[in-house]
Parts: structure tokens; C-alpha cells; sequence
């Protein structure tokens, strides 16, 4: 596990705090990263396998995406260790929030993540009294309904069409391949399927499927919608492909959309799109990217493409207290402009630069963190130089 104190910089993480409960067996950690552009604020995921070294890196992320997109929060990231899954999760969710009762709202915001869901959120406001303690309920309790408009992978999908479009390529008819074919990987098939791209791979944690001529994307958002992950098991088996093996088949865009560190190089070395869009959160490694760039393939970084949940969020954090709503389509409409601008931004920058794009997307984050603290005094002259 990497321990997150070994790392700490010049951008933090100002507090990690881990909590347990021995009634419940829960166990948790926040890292609030840094606060210089605002509250802390980030998704909470509960997962057998959270660590508080993945915690770490994933607030970081946090902090580089609320700048990235130019909206004035802080960076963190909360996860549980249990499973999702288990009957007992209302119990652990409440007894996370309890012990971190110091900490929520006044320090940090809960949100959506991997495995908690709209209803986990409303618990974390019931077992605080406090409306302003997590964003993503349903939205009748007066949430704003970014998670159910697929916000994330709506921008993943404006990424994509930015970055096809930059190079003159049209949407229609460019082929997908999605890995994750959950929140984000389903809502980035779904528009881009509207746009008239043409879906030729997917998988979930149960496998994979493949398709030349392109997969019927409103059958299997259904059939997902109806079975879960298991639906590619109904799949015929001339469809069916090792797991693993769509990021490697012919296509123009792949959108890894499902883990961290899914592509190292051998996989790079592989992979036959000439662009990725990078729906999960670092989902490749830097060894990776540089050999992509020397490849040709031009990469969209996660908190470039997946800062819909984010700009949603940032919508949600205002209406918190507010008994007016944010309309759908304006919600969508914003995702839209800020993630195309930023896609656009970050690989002329790139390109212009000679840098990769997550050198580009970093350095802009950077200087507006930077200023941020440079105002507050955190920053010696020196370094803000």
C-alpha cells in the first residue's frame, strides 16, 4: 500500500483521517488534499479493496480537476472499506458518517463515487441532519439530478467529439470502444451513439464483447439496466472476447472508463485506437502515455474528460441550501462547454508545448491552484515564482 504521508508536497494533503466503528467492522479514511480554492469536496466510494494510498491519489485528481475546470472547490476524496454489495451498508454508511461528523460539512462534502449510490448520499444528510453534509441525493429529498443525467460520461462524450473534431474527423460513424460499462462508460456510449458513432466494443466486471459492424447501444443499455454486469453473458459467442481485450481492438476512439491502471506499456504497445479518452480516473500509467504519444495516439486526460461530475457537482454545492433547482439541460449544456473548452485547451497546449496533454492539463491546474495559495500566503515567494 503506498502511504500517502511519504508524498506529501507543496500541494499537500492538508488532513487524512481514518475512522472505524468496531459495531459495524467499518473502516474509512478521508484525505482532504487541498482547500485553497475552496471547501473540500469529492466523491466517496466503498469498495473491499479501498486503501488509503488509492484515497490519496484519487483526492489529488480531485484538486487538479476543480481547477482544471475553473470552479472554486478544494480537492478531496473519502472512501469505506466494506462491500457495496452487503446487507449491513446502511449501517456502515451511517456509522462513516457519525465518526466523521467533525469533518462533514464543515471540512469536506460528500458525494457519489464507486459504490455509493443516491440513496448512500440521502443517509449521510439523514444520519447528520444536514442538508449541506453530501450532494448527489435523489432528487426528490431536493437533490440535484446530476447522477441520474449521466453527467460524467456525457462530457467524456464532448471529449471525445472535441478532440475528433480538432483533427477534422467527423463522430459520425467513428468507431467506440468502451471499457466499463457502468455510470460513466454507458452514458459516454449513449451520446455518442446519438452523435452517430458507432460502438464496437464494451465490457463489464463480468467480460467483454466485440463487434465490427457495431453493438446495438439502446439493447444493451437495457439489457445492462435490467441484468448488470452479467448481461454479456447473454451475448452471442462469436460477440464474446477475452476480458481485457477491448482496449486492444480496432477502433478510433477507446474509453477506458472503468479502473485506475488498466494500461501500462505492454498494453500501450497494443492498443490499435489512435485516440483515448480517459473516462476513469488514471487509468493509465505514465510509462503508458509517453509511449502512446511516441505512437501517434493522442490521449485525453481524466480530469480533462471526466470533470462532468464535477461541473454537475459544482451545481449541486450551491442548490444545497437553495429551494431552486438548476434545469437539466443547462446542467448538460455547461458540461458540454467547459469540457470541450478545456479538451481543446489542454491539447493545443500540448501540441504547441511539445508536452503530453497530462503535462499540459497538470500545468494549467497548477497555476490556478498556485495563485490560489499565493493569495492565501501558503506559498513561499520562492516557489511561486
Amino acid at each position: 500500500m503506498v502511504d500517502p504521508l511519504q508524498e506529501i508536497d507543496e500541494w499537500g494533503p492538508e488532513k487524512v483521517v481514518c475512522v472505524s466503528d468496531s459495531r459495524t467492522g467499518m473502516r474509512g479514511v478521508l484525505v482532504i488534499d487541498n482547500t485553497a480554492r475552496g471547501t473540500a469536496k469529492g466523491g466517496t466510494r466503498m469498495a473491499p479493496t479501498v486503501t488509503v494510498g488509492e484515497i490519496a491519489r484519487l483526492a489529488r485528481v480531485m484538486t487538479w480537476k476543480w481547477a482544471a475546470v475553473d470552479l472554486f472547490h478544494g480537492g478531496a476524496k473519502a472512501g469505506i472499506v466494506a462491500d457495496p454489495g452487503a446487507l449491513d451498508k446502511e449501517a456502515v454508511v451511517r456509522a462513516f458518517a457519525r465518526r466523521l461528523a467533525d469533518q462533514i460539512p464543515a471540512s469536506y462534502v460528500a458525494g457519489l463515487d464507486m459504490g455509493i449510490t443516491e440513496h448512500d448520499a440521502a443517509i449521510i444528510q439523514d444520519e447528520l441532519s444536514d442538508r449541506g453534509a453530501a450532494v448527489g441525493v435523489p432528487e426528490a429529498l431536493g437533490g440535484v439530478p446530476y447522477d441520474q443525467l449521466g453527467v460524467t460520461g456525457h462530457g467524456v462524450a464532448e471529449a471525445a467529439l472535441a478532440a475528433l473534431e480538432r483533427t477534422g474527423r467527423p463522430v459520425s460513424g467513428a468507431r467506440i470502444a468502451v471499457q466499463g460499462f457502468g455510470a460513466v462508460g454507458a452514458a459516454a456510449a449513449a451520446r455518442l451513439d446519438e452523435l452517430g458513432a458507432r460502438l464496437v466494443a464494451l465490457s463489464t466486471t463480468a467480460g467483454s464483447v466485440h463487434d465490427p459492424g457495431g453493438l446495438d447501444v439502446p439493447a444493451w443499455l437495457a439489457a445492462h439496466r435490467e441484468i448488470g454486469d452479467e448481461c454479456v453473458a447473454e451475448a452471442p459467442p462469436a460477440q464474446q472476447i477475452p476480458h481485457g481485450s477491448e482496449l486492444e481492438v480496432d477502433c478510433d476512439v477507446l474509453i477506458p472508463a472503468a479502473r485506475q491502471d488498466v494500461i501500462d506499456e505492454q498494453v500501450a504497445a497494443r492498443i490499435k485506437a489512435d485516440l483515448i479518452v480517459e473516462g476513469a480516473n488514471l487509468p493509465t500509467l505514465p510509462g503508458a502515455r509517453a509511449l502512446l504519444d511516441e505512437r501517434g495516439v493522442q490521449l485525453v486526460p481524466d480530469f480533462i474528460a471526466n470533470a462532468g461530475g464535477a461541473i454537475a457537482a459544482g451545481f449541486a454545492m450551491d442548490a444545497r441550501h437553495s429551494a431552486f433547482r438548476p434545469e437539466p439541460d443547462r446542467i448538460l449544456a455547461e458540461v458540454a462547454s467547459r469540457t470541450r473548452r478545456n479538451t481543446l485547451l489542454v491539447l493545443e497546449t500540448a501540441a504547441s508545448s511539445g508536452v503530453l496533454p497530462h503535462a499540459a492539463a497538470l500545468e494549467l491546474a497548477k497555476d490556478r491552484v498556485r495563485t490560489a495559495m499565493r493569495l492565501r500566503g501558503r506559498l513561499p515567494a520562492a516557489t511561486c515564482a
